[in-house]
Order: structure tokens, then sequence, then C-alpha cells
């Protein structure tokens, strides 16, 4: 199968890939898409569906879309849709405001959560979620990864996501298991 991927985040779009090696998945920039599209929507599949919607209609082609973010149990669910914007900068400005914000705070739980799109020129869509529990860390932990990789403790991994290698986070992230769980649903 040959898709987009509507994202201009390298890091998802090489984690997309290496999970779904049997098929062909263009950047948007590859396919000629060079716009973002606004995540006006109030849960992560709603972000996701207008992310694959927007690139579907403009190419023509099926489209593969994904909205995920971190969300930790003592502030309500936060930074959840906002992850990548929690702070207005950087992802090491949202890891030193995430941080924080839970400084003094004994619970610490949290978990990822990503909605995958697939939607088709012919009008089908496809779409599933996944979600991964852990904790999130005082300090930062590991060089690998991106955004809040290095303070998220996986409980199945024992241990922070950027300490983890691909093929391990890939096996249990919520983008894998999102992924997975489309894979089934084709």
């Amino acid at each position: 199968m040959k898709l987009v991927a509507a994202t201009s985040n390298a890091h998802k779009l090489r984690e997309m890939r290496s999970i779904l090696p049997e098929w062909e998945i263009l950047s948007a920039a590859e396919a000629g898409f060079c716009r973002d599209v606004e995540e006006t929507g109030s849960t992560f599949m709603e972000n996701a569906l207008l992310k694959a919607r927007a690139v579907c209609k403009e190419l023509h082609l099926p489209a593969l879309a994904d909205d995920s973010g971190l969300c930790v149990d003592a502030l309500g669910g936060a930074p959840g849709v906002f992850s990548a914007r929690y702070s207005g900068g950087d992802a090491a400005a949202n890891r030193k405001k995430l941080l924080l914000a839970l400084e003094g705070e004994k619970s610490r739980a949290a978990h990822f959560c990503c909605a995958i799109a697939l939607v088709f020129p012919d009008g089908r869509e496809i779409a599933a979620e996944g979600r991964t529990e852990g904790r999130i860390l005082e300090k930062e932990t590991g060089e690998g990864g991106f955004g809040y990789d290095s303070l998220f403790f996986s409980d199945e991994l024992g241990m922070s996501f950027a300490e983890a290698g691909e093929a391990q986070k890939n096996a249990v992230s919520h983008r894998g298991r999102a992924l997975e769980a489309l894979k089934q649903q084709l």
C-alpha cells in the first residue's frame, strides 16, 4: 500500500515506517503537501481525522495521520491534545514546564495516547487508538527518542522511552499499538 503520512514530524515518520515496513509511506512534503493543518479538535481522534482528511482531499491519495500526546493523571490529563505546544516553545521547554508542574507531586502516573486515522480517496475511513502506561520521572533520563520520551518511564519496559531502543519502544508504544490495531482492521 502506498500512502502519505500527514505529518512534518520526522521522528513520527520514522516510527511509522519502522512499524509498517510493508507499506510505502511518503512524507507529506515528498507528496507535495507543504502546509500545516490546524488541529482544532478537542480529542486526539478528531485531530488525526482533520489531518488525514485534508491531505487525502488535496492529494487524492490515501492519507495516514496520527495525533498523540502525554496525559498526566495529577494534571487532570494535561498536557493531552496540547502536548506539542504545552509551553508555547519547543520540546525542551515542554519538558521543563511539565517538571515544574509536577514539582512536589507524589502521584506521577501518566500514559501516552495515540489516535491513528487512515482516509482513502473513495471516502473510506479507518481509525484506531493505542495507549501505553507509565509515570513521569523527576529528571530526564536517556539520550534517544523525542518529545517527552526522556521523562516517560514505561511500566512494561522498566526504563524511559529515551533509554529504550527503537524496536523496544515501538513494541509497547502508543503509536505502535495504534498502528497494529489499524492493520488488523485492514
